[in-house]
């Protein structure tokens, strides 16, 4: 929780460092936001090949929990498709750009400022924060509704970290190695969806 306090303050901040103009005069925010881009792609990797004992965790899954994160993915693109109809005021490829963030807001609200702008980039990270906090917060409830599964879909890329605590103590740890498992799937298919939705005209 705290660190979502974190970076909520550092994105009021830089909305209050915009607003009085206190970037150096020079300074190319867009390779800015490439290169911090890039850094946490790349952390993202080594977090993942630093794991030495993940391939054991995900060699014990239940063949059948394979398709969690496309029902992920899924349900996802049809809450974005909903908002669409429901908002209008971005077309539904927009949206869908949106929802693909998948949880993973430091990512796609990159991407989706530097192709769509900063508006529905500040949407994208807001979006995305609102999901992690919904499964922080809600994970009981979701379980209770929905099944055990729920606070793991709900989850999307948070589910391999920091929304797997609350998902280890709500649904058991012998539902860890399907946290990470669905988180890293749906934190993969970020950049490539997010990237193919903006791709879109």
């Amino acid at each position: 929780m705290k660190s979502n306090f974190i970076i909520i303050a550092f994105f009021v901040g830089g909305i209050v460092a915009g607003r009085l103009q206190a970037a150096p005069v020079g300074l190319d925010l867009g390779a800015l936001s490439l290169y911090a881009l890039c850094a946490l792609i790349f952390f993202v990797g080594f977090s993942i090949g630093n794991d030495t004992a993940i391939l054991a965790r995900l060699r014990s899954l239940s063949p059948g929990l394979a398709l969690l994160p496309l029902m992920s993915v899924l349900g996802t693109m049809a809450g974005s498709l909903t908002t669409a109809l429901m908002l209008g005021n971005y077309s539904p490829t927009e949206w869908l750009a949106v929802g693909s963030g998948m949880g993973y807001y430091s990512l796609s609200s990159v991407i989706i400022t530097e192709s769509k702008g900063p508006l529905l980039g500040a949407i994208a990270l807001l979006s995305n924060i609102v999901r992690e906090m919904i499964t922080l917060l809600g994970a009981p409830l979701l379980a209770r509704l929905f099944g055990t599964l729920a606070p793991i879909a709900a989850g999307g890329a948070t589910a391999m970290d920091t929304t797997l605590p609350i998902i280890s103590r709500t649904c058991g740890p012998h539902y860890v190695p399907v946290s990470i498992y669905c988180g890293m799937a749906t934190d993969f298919s970020v950049p490539f969806l997010v990237t193919f939705f903006c791709s879109w005209q």
